[in-house]
C-alpha cells in the first residue's frame, strides 16, 4: 500500500491558514495527480460521514497518519489514486469530498469532482468565444440579474473544450469578493438556470468554476486575455457593462443594398433583450 503523503496538496490546503487562497485548478490537479487517503472499515468498505440517511461525504486526507490520528474509528486508510477516486464517484453517489491536511481542508462538490474525474488529472481545457444560444442567453441574463449578488464583479461566458477527449460544454467564470467556496455564485447559477435559462437535453451543459478578485487576480487577467462574453458589475455605481466581439464586429454588409439588419433585438429562449 502507498504510504507517501500528498505534500503538494497538503502545502496548497496548509496555506489556506496562512491567509494564500490556492487556485481551484491547482488544488483539484493535485488531488488528482497525487491521490489522497481514505478511511474503511474493518471489511474494507469505505466510511462515509455523517450517515446514510444523508447524502454521503467521503473524507480524505493528504497523509495516512493523520487520517489515523483525526478520525480513529477507521480501521485503516486506503490510498486513492485518479482512478479508484473516479470509481468511488461512480459506484457509491457521494456528494461531497472533505479532504484534510495538517493545518487545513477543502471541500468539493461532487459535480466538480465527476467533471475533473472525467476529463483526467490535469487535463488542459481551451477557453473561446462562443455563439451558441445559449451562451448569448445566459449573457443576457447576467446583464438582468447580476446587480442581485453584490459580491459578484465580473463574469465571463466560455465555451470550453478539452482537446484529449473533444468534449464541450459551456462554463461561466465568477469572480467574487468573498471567501471561497462562494454562496453568491452558486446562488447566481440557481437563478441563471432555474428562473432564466431552461436547458433541454439538446442544449449544452453549463458549469461553473468561481475565482477570489484577490487570490486570483492572475487567473482573472489571464480570462481577459480570451476575448470572451464579459459582463461587469460596478457596486458602488450600479453600472453594468458587457464585453461582447458581437458588439465590436460590425455585421456583413447585405448584397442587395439594404440597410444591415438591427441588434437591438434578439430572441432566446422565449426572452427578448432590448
Amino acid at each position: 500500500m502507498i504510504e507517501h503523503p500528498n505534500l503538494r496538496l497538503a502545502n496548497l490546503l496548509d496555506r489556506r491558514a496562512d491567509g494564500h487562497e490556492p487556485a481551484p485548478e491547482a488544488v483539484l490537479t493535485a488531488l488528482f495527480e497525487g491521490g489522497v487517503f481514505v478511511p474503511v472499515t474493518v471489511t474494507g468498505a469505505v466510511m462515509f460521514l455523517p450517515d446514510e440517511e444523508q447524502p454521503p461525504t467521503l473524507l480524505g486526507f493528504t497523509d495516512a497518519a493523520l487520517g489515523t490520528q483525526l478520525l480513529p474509528a477507521a480501521a485503516g486508510m486506503v490510498h486513492c489514486d485518479a482512478a479508484r477516486l473516479r470509481d468511488i464517484l461512480e459506484k457509491t453517489g457521494v456528494a461531497v469530498l472533505g479532504v484534510r491536511s495538517g493545518n487545513g481542508q477543502a471541500i468539493f462538490p461532487e459535480q466538480v469532482l465527476r467533471d475533473w474525474a472525467t476529463h483526467g488529472p490535469g487535463a488542459e481545457m481551451k477557453l473561446t468565444w462562443s455563439t451558441d444560444p445559449v451562451a448569448v442567453a445566459l449573457r443576457d441574463a447576467l446583464v438582468r440579474r447580476i446587480r442581485e449578488f453584490p459580491a459578484v464583479r465580473s463574469v465571463w461566458v466560455a465555451q470550453v473544450r478539452w482537446p484529449a477527449g473533444g468534449e464541450e460544454h459551456l462554463m461561466l467564470h465568477v469572480a467574487v469578493d468573498e471567501d471561497l467556496p462562494s454562496a453568491s455564485a452558486d446562488r447566481l447559477m440557481q437563478v441563471l438556470l432555474g428562473e432564466e435559462v431552461k436547458l433541454g437535453r439538446e442544449h449544452p451543459k453549463v458549469a461553473m468554476l468561481a475565482l477570489n478578485t484577490t487570490a486570483h487576480a492572475d487567473a482573472i487577467a489571464q480570462l481577459d486575455r480570451h476575448g470572451l462574453d464579459t459582463v461587469r458589475h460596478d457596486v458602488a455605481s450600479g453600472q453594468v457593462r458587457v464585453i461582447s466581439r458581437e458588439y465590436d464586429d460590425p455585421p456583413p454588409a447585405p448584397t442587395d443594398g439594404a440597410a444591415p439588419p438591427s441588434r437591438d433585438r434578439r430572441q432566446w429562449f422565449g426572452r427578448t433583450r432590448r
